[in-house]
């Protein structure tokens, strides 16, 4: 059994340290006890060795042990740009994105997205999406969380100059299937649609700025699928799949 798996916003390089509220709620979830053995990671890579050593109903500690070089992240660096979905759609994209090794999102307000963000809106639906990758890594086992950008509209985000190896967007008019480009020497940015797709000036746009088509195949693919078909293709050409 793999030990639990937590971030708390701080951790300190060693001696005990007190959890977090959150983190003493998972751990009474999990009917945690004296002596169990947990893992704390920060984000930015590797993780920390930690014996529960006192535990109440409203309070925990820790004693901090080895600190492990650990690294799970995939040695293709994929970033997703995602047309923002309604409902549970675009918490799914984020969840099951950190377990397929996303490094970044990017969401996308685009003609065709029924959620409408804005002023406080936005904000407040980018911390939640944050908060929810950053359960996933709990979850997979991550150290280093992806990145989820603030959203923007699709026409400003094209403007942007991005360093890439390829710019893939997913279309259904696409001729080319992922074994006519060339392995990335660099990151690769994967562009996704939401309910409808992008509509046709808007992928025209895209092309004009340098993105490329990518086919999945003969069958039409849900916006909670085709990012996530893809990036699961893409990490196993090209990354630590399979």
């Amino acid at each position: 059994m793999h030990a639990p798996f937590f971030h708390p916003e701080t951790l300190p390089q060693a001696g005990e340290y007190a959890l977090p509220d959150d983190v003493v709620r998972h751990v009474q979830v999990l009917r945690m006890r004296a002596d169990d053995e947990m893992r704390l990671f920060d984000g930015s890579g590797g993780e920390v060795r930690a014996i529960l050593r006192d535990l109440g109903k409203r309070h925990a500690r820790v004693e901090l042990g080895e600190r492990l070089a650990i690294s799970r992240e995939s040695p293709l660096t994929l970033c997703l740009a995602q047309g923002v979905s309604t409902g549970e759609r675009m918490d799914f994209t984020l969840q099951k994105g950190v377990e397929l090794g996303i490094s970044v999102f990017q969401p996308l307000v685009t003609e065709r997205a029924v959620l409408r963000l804005g002023g406080e809106r936005a904000g407040r639906k980018t911390e939640r999406w944050r908060d929810i990758v950053q359960a996933a890594c709990e979850q997979c086992g991550r150290n280093t969380i992806p990145e989820v950008l603030p959203s923007m509209s699709l026409d400003a985000f094209l403007q942007q100059s991005l360093e890439a190896s390829h710019r893939l967007l997913l279309s259904p008019v696409g001729n080319r299937r992922l074994a006519d480009y060339a392995p990335p020497q660099g990151k690769v940015w994967l562009m996704a649609g939401p309910e409808g797709g992008l509509s046709d000036g808007e992928e025209q746009a895209a092309f004009t700025r340098g993105w490329t088509p990518l086919a999945l195949g003969p069958r039409v693919l849900r916006t909670e699928t085709a990012a996530l078909a893809a990036a699961a293709a893409l990490q196993t050409v090209w990354g630590d799949l399979g």
